[in-house]
């Protein structure tokens, strides 16, 4: 394996490397096989290499890669179609990636901030936030280390705490420029931080009341992952505005921002832009995954896989000393430790088991759609045995 002198640092990569894959299956260049239940951080829902994906991406790809968005794209369109029928939504903007969505959904509520007369528009947002990595979407994200040496921070968000109705409703009798809430439906890189039930009826009926966007980002809970279409799905609500990317392409880059009318009318020519977003061949590998989560119908796959994933955790993990929590929804699963447990994620790729570690002390599994119960068996008896290891030898 080669070097990295040529490479920024801004990750610290595990020490493999993989060269194909094939359904749930990763294979090193040696030829080592291991179960991805990370599922490229929730991007590959229906695995490596599937063949409808791939058959729609060497189709496009023979015919055409890009023309820019100075001219109708067909795939486009159809994708635009695909996605406002699953989601109730009216418009799409489509990007590269779900930072980019985010920046546009941020740039639609200073927008209407604007258009109601507000001349500093800000949007509500929560504490260990995730949103992305460029300026304005760091600025939301409430994770200190993620904003560290990269001040100023771009004004406009008033931050409040996870699953706290009073703190935002304490915020609306004190701030008269709130335009909008940013919020992640559950919680993925603090953890796999779930809120109450009634949580996005609430924050739905606030809105409403004080004239806000409700903005849901739904870039790692959308595309069936939570066993719903998103995971706003389950609260029988509808979103002002709503953000995807991760598992909409699988594993090609693409992003999109959705938003009803009275938000999206609000975006004309020249408002917003991307030279790649939309491109045909990331259109044809996102229309592909659509037509297999409903033709698989994967969605009710990801809630009875999620949900024997979880009670199997519980009876392995329960009652053991040093297990704060296992909690999840649908293929969306945290096993919370009262210790650092970061080494674990060296110890799974040793194993043959892949999965991450959030804010040090939560195990992140977030298989692909397809997986079997087979494959749920094995990444529960090993990950519960490292647990259990991992905890007597701290506890020795």
């Amino acid at each position: 394996m080669s070097n990295h002198q040529h490479l920024m640092t801004t990750y610290a990569p595990l020490d493999v490397c993989f060269e194909h894959g094939e359904g749930a299956w990763l294979y090193d260049t040696d030829g080592k096989q291991y179960l991805d239940a990370l599922a490229g951080i929730a991007v590959c829902g229906l695995g490596h290499n599937h063949p409808a994906v791939t058959a729609a991406i060497c189709e496009q790809a023979s015919k055409l890669l890009h023309t820019s968005n100075l001219y109708q794209i067909s795939n486009q369109q159809q994708l635009a179609d695909a996605l406002c029928q699953i989601s109730g939504m009216d418009r799409v903007f489509f990007s590269n990636s779900g930072a980019e969505a985010n920046e546009a959904a941020i740039k639609i509520a200073r927008k209407y901030g604007h258009s109601m007369g507000i001349k500093l528009p800000t949007i509500i947002v929560l504490e260990n936030s995730f949103h992305g990595r460029t300026m304005a979407t760091l600025s939301a994200t409430g994770n200190r280390k993620v904003q560290a040496g990269f001040e100023p921070l771009v004004q406009g968000f008033v931050r409040a705490p996870y699953n706290d109705i009073e703190a935002i409703s304490k915020i609306a009798r004190n701030n008269s420029d709130v335009v909008a809430v940013l919020v992640e439906p559950i919680q993925g890189e603090a953890g796999v931080r779930l809120p109450a039930n009634d949580y996005l009826n609430q924050l739905r009926a606030l809105c409403d009341e004080h004239n806000w966007l409700l903005i849901l980002d739904e870039i790692q809970t959308g595309m069936a992952r939570t066993g719903e279409w998103f995971a706003f799905q389950h609260s029988n609500i509808q979103p002002d505005v709503m953000t995807l990317a991760k598992s909409l392409g699988n594993g090609v880059p693409i992003g999109a921002c959705l938003a009803m009318e009275k938000t999206a009318a609000l975006m004309q020519p020249g408002s917003h832009g991307s030279t790649f977003g939309g491109n045909p061949l990331a259109c044809a590998a996102a229309l592909a995954v659509i037509d297999t989560i409903q033709q698989k119908n994967l969605c009710a796959q990801a809630k009875t896989r999620g949900d024997y994933i979880l009670t199997k955790l519980k009876a392995q993990l329960g009652t053991v000393d040093g297990v704060v929590d296992v909690r999840g929804k649908g293929l969306m699963i945290g096993i919370e430790l009262d210790r650092d447990c970061a080494q674990l994620m060296q110890a799974g790729v040793q194993q043959g088991v892949l999965f991450s570690v959030q804010a040090n002390t939560t195990i992140r599994l977030l298989p692909p759609l397809i997986f079997d119960q087979q494959q749920c068996d094995r990444v529960v008896d090993t990950v519960s045995a490292l647990v259990i290891h991992h905890l007597q030898e701290q506890a020795a």
